[in-house]
């Protein structure tokens, strides 16, 4: 198993922890990661885009010209797509791009991203994550006591609205919870820091 040391809110080693091997120590699948990526996004992905059609544009109520003995090709409406301001042949209409893969390969992907930390160094261990207050300094100087200095996500095990408060307008930091972490975050951010009690959690939900 691998270990890794557990630090407090002051940036001290306070002891090691065993991760669970079937989590945080598999074999990274580099293809099931990017399947998942792609995934995500595609899912996030609004598909509100639309361009009118030869019925949808105005004007063009009247033939421009007489069928015959012009010389010129002949035209129906002015709202045809060769004309400027006409409508668009095959343009992008409202459409939603998700879909689904196999909830094996999420898993997979996931259990991945979380190893590629470990091998990484990425990985940082909290005894626990915990204010009296809402104070955005006070997770600044946990930061700092932790030494990070590029973007991180921060996963705790349950919702709490202090931390979540205390997070939101630092730059470049991301607060998840267990049932909310993903793979496009996870490769994302630099740092993973996480507390005791989300590892446990995260070793009961994907073991």
């Amino acid at each position: 198993m691998p270990k890794t040391q557990v630090y407090n809110m002051d940036g001290q080693v306070i002891g090691d922890i065993e991760l669970n091997d079937d989590i945080f120590a598999v074999e990274v699948n580099v293809n099931a990661m990017h399947t998942a990526v792609k995934n995500q996004l595609a899912n996030m992905r609004q598909g509100t885009q639309s361009t009118k059609t030869k019925s949808e544009v105005s004007g063009g109520g009247k033939k421009p010209w007489r069928q015959k003995g012009t010389g010129r090709a002949r035209q129906g409406s002015t709202r045809s797509a060769q004309w400027t301001g006409g409508g668009i042949v095959l343009g992008p209409k409202p459409r939603s791009y998700s879909y689904t893969i196999p909830k094996k390969v999420k898993r997979l992907a996931l259990k991945s991203a979380l190893t590629s930390k470990v091998n990484e160094n990425e990985l940082t261990v909290l005894e626990a994550l915990k204010f009296d207050v809402i104070k955005t300094k006070q997770m600044v100087d946990v930061l700092n006591n932790l030494k990070v200095d590029t973007t991180a996500l921060v996963v705790i095990d349950a919702k709490d609205e202090i931390i979540y408060r205390s997070i939101r307008n630092i730059e470049g930091v991301k607060l998840a919870y267990v049932n909310t972490i993903n793979v496009y975050d996870l490769l994302k951010y630099d740092r993973l820091i996480i507390t005791k009690d989300a590892v446990t959690k995260v070793e009961e939900v994907y073991a």
